[in-house]
């Protein structure tokens, strides 16, 4: 899993380094090939986000609830932090989609 990540890191930073070398620079307008990987951006964005947003709230949850099982009396101390927590977490699946929306108005 671990080679998985650092490749999908590595195709994220590829994609910056490529945007920002010369797609946004051009004076005269977006080819295709830029509109292209705009809109490749734009899904990546969404995907990884929302890939690491349930992964992360599934285990927010499943601690959670092994939590309370173990001791139901603590239910209040853990259930409120974890709402909160769950609340964070889907902001950042939130201000990928307000990127992506940014990137695609670029079109």
């Amino acid at each position: 899993m671990g080679k998985r990540v650092i490749w999908i890191l590595a195709l994220t930073l590829a994609l910056s380094c490529i945007f920002a070398s010369g797609v946004f620079a051009a004076e005269e307008g977006l080819g295709q090939q830029a509109k292209s990987l705009i809109g490749l951006a734009c899904g990546l964005a969404i995907g990884i986000a929302a890939m690491g947003g349930g992964i992360g709230q599934g285990i927010a949850i499943s601690k959670g609830l092994e939590g309370i099982a173990r001791n139901p009396e603590a239910q209040p101390k853990i259930f409120i932090p974890m709402i909160v927590g769950l609340a964070l977490i889907e902001s950042l699946v939130i201000y990928a989609l307000v990127i992506s929306i940014l990137l695609y108005a670029k079109l």
